[in-house]
Order: structure tokens, then C-alpha cells, then sequence
């Protein structure tokens, strides 16, 4: 039985503050840890108080880092029904997106919140925490793991285990990223116990190898995905990916083709290509135009600049590394997605010998 604790109290003061800030709405807390089911206590019984009327919720104090959490919060709906709040340090834009897309209401103590009701609609993201705001995320792991930077070196590393002993410079070329950042990315790493030696020439082992595929995937749709250039497009038929050589172009399958093609499990709804910055502007024009997409920010096809250049793989593979599209599927939170991505992981990313 889950018990309120003062940090986490304060949490819910702040976020209940900070909503009435940015939106003009008020709520408070009409009682802390309710009993709803035998044996189960939600954090808080709230009442929001908007145009005249007033709005229940049962409140669901988490920390979200991860995607993945929002699913484990959705299914707590058997207990709380339509009543359920999650109340979060900080939701960033992209898992307010999440939130909104799940129909999974929050607020945080910046000041986001997605809430509705009878005459209720409130949405808002991109607010950012004030500079020594004690509600800032403090999970030095996370913020380690975290950078982009980091995601790029790690993502080669997983990828090409080669590269682990590889000279920094082949790390460079791989990842795309400064010469300066690969010896801090070792040492995280090593004092980390994710991997160890280094010391001398072609001695360095990795230890945790599916502890950092975890993490890897963890952080990717929050920390890097965002910074990828995302473009949507809609085709005039649905199955015209079916016959498009996209490498022409230099760009490969990633998410639910990728799948598909390296497991013939999965019927893709959604397209997702990424596209190697090095052919430029003038490639995305041609296969924009080859394959007639047009632009529409609520299309099922999105195109996102990808981030690694492995100079071994020429011409380059129709799809993306499994390690990307693995992440990709488990973002979506959608359960065929998480069986294809479960096959994915089972085929591709149990042993550094499928990977490689």
C-alpha cells in the first residue's frame, strides 16, 4: 500500500500552483491517499475548479523519464477510471504529446497540463523548469545517459562493437559528434561499471551490454528523436512503400517497415524513414517527389534526419539498425508494436553477435 511522502506532497502543491499560474485554473487537494479499492490508496482525492464547475481527479504522483511509464499509469484506469491524474515533476513537450495522444491527463510543477472535462479543455507544453527549481530532475544517471551527444556514441557502440576498442576517430565518423566527447563518454561508462579496462590497447570489455540497450532505448524518443528534423507526409496510396528503393536516396526503413522487413511479423500503419544529412536537401526532394508525398503535419509518414554514419555499410542496408527500430516500436506504446519489437530484441539485440 503506496504511502504519500512529503517530497511528493510538495510535488502536488507545486504542480497544483503552477497550473493556476499558467492557465487561470484552480484546484486543491480535498484529501491525501483515499482508499478506492481494498488494499489500494490513490495519492490524492483533487478538485478542479474551472468556469463555474468542478472536476474530480484522483492523482497518480510519478516521475516520468520514459514513455514506458505512461502505459504502466494507463493501466491503473481499472482502479481510478476517468478520475486519474498523473502529477509529474516536469512533463517535457514530447511526453506531453504522449499524454494527449493516450488521452492520459497530467499536470506538473512547471506548469503543463493537459486537462477535460464538460466544458473543460486545457493544454499546455513547453514550459521549462525555473533555473534552481528544487523539482528539477536530479537523476545524475539519467542526466549522463541522457544527452544527445552521449545517445549518438552509445548508439555506435551497440551497434558496431567493433568500435569499443576502434580508434577515437573512427568513434567520430560514426557517431557525429566533437573528438572531446568520446573520452567522457568511456569514462561514464567505466565508472559506471558498464564496461571496464581501457587502459591498454584493445582491452576495454562491455560488461552490461542489455543494461545499456535498456537505457539506450529509454532516453532516445525524449532526448534525441526531437532533435532529428521530424517532417510528415501523406502518399496517395497506402502501399506505395512496398516497391520504393528509398537507399537510392539514402534513406532507410526505421519503426513498423523496418520491422516488417527483418521479422515478417508486422503490417505497417505508420511509415518512418530516416534520412542520412550527408545527401542533403536535394535527395529529400527527389524522394518526396518520386514517390508524390505531400507535406501534412497529421500524416502517417515522417521523415527524420538520422544521426550516425557507419562508412562500413556502403551501399547502406534498407533499414535502419534494428537497436533504432526497436526503440521506435517501444515508443509508441502500441501492443502490436511491443510484440514486433519483442521479436525484434529476440532476433536482433539478445547477443552482441545478433547485432553485429
Amino acid at each position: 500500500m503506496k504511502l504519500l511522502n512529503d517530497k511528493e506532497h510538495a510535488i502536488l502543491l507545486r504542480a497544483l500552483e503552477a497550473l493556476h499560474r499558467t492557465t487561470g485554473v484552480a484546484g486543491h487537494v480535498i484529501e491525501r491517499e483515499p482508499i478506492i479499492a481494498k488494499g489500494f490508496r490513490a495519492d490524492a482525492r483533487l478538485e478542479v475548479e474551472a468556469n463555474g464547475q468542478r472536476y474530480p481527479y484522483l492523482a497518480e504522483i510519478r516521475r516520468v523519464d520514459r514513455f514506458a511509464i505512461l502505459r504502466d499509469i494507463k493501466r491503473q484506469c481499472a482502479q481510478y477510471g476517468d478520475q486519474l491524474l498523473l502529477v509529474a515533476p516536469r512533463v517535457t513537450t514530447e511526453t506531453a504529446e504522449k499524454c494527449r495522444e493516450l488521452d492520459l491527463q497530467f499536470i506538473d510543477a512547471t506548469g503543463n497540463a493537459y486537462l477535460h472535462g464538460p466544458g473543460l479543455y486545457v493544454l499546455v507544453k513547453g514550459q521549462r523548469p525555473i533555473e534552481g527549481d528544487e523539482f528539477q530532475l536530479t537523476d545524475q544517471e539519467g542526466k549522463r545517459a541522457g544527452t544527445a551527444t552521449h545517445l549518438r556514441v552509445i548508439f555506435g557502440l551497440l551497434c558496431k562493437p567493433g568500435l569499443l576498442n576502434a580508434p577515437y576517430r573512427d568513434i567520430v565518423q560514426a557517431a557525429g559528434v566533437a573528438l572531446g566527447a568520446i573520452g567522457w563518454v568511456f569514462f561514464d561508462l567505466n565508472g559506471r561499471g558498464i564496461t571496464t579496462g581501457g587502459k591498454g590497447k584493445g582491452d576495454r570489455v562491455m560488461l552490461e551490454r542489455q543494461k545499456l540497450v535498456q537505457e539506450w532505448v529509454t532516453n532516445y524518443p525524449i532526448k534525441l528523436r526531437p532533435k532529428l528534423n521530424p517532417r510528415r507526409f501523406r502518399a496517395p496510396q497506402a502501399d506505395w512503400w512496398k516497391d520504393a528503393d528509398i537507399t537510392r536516396h539514402g534513406a532507410q526503413w526505421g519503426a513498423e517497415p523496418a520491422a516488417e522487413k527483418l521479422t515478417g511479423y508486422l503490417r505497417p500503419y505508420a511509415l518512418t524513414i530516416y534520412l542520412h544529412k550527408q545527401q542533403g536537401q536535394k535527395n529529400l526532394t527527389k524522394l518526396v517527389a518520386e514517390n508524390r508525398l505531400r507535406p501534412d503535419p497529421q500524416g502517417d509518414i515522417e521523415i527524420l534526419d538520422a544521426f550516425w554514419d557507419f562508412a562500413d555499410e556502403k551501399p547502406i542496408p534498407e533499414t535502419v539498425p534494428p537497436l533504432l527500430a526497436y526503440a521506435d516500436l517501444l515508443a509508441t506504446l502500441d501492443p502490436r508494436n511491443l510484440e514486433a519489437a519483442k521479436l525484434i530484441h529476440e532476433q536482433y539485440l539478445a547477443t552482441p553477435e545478433a547485432q553485429a
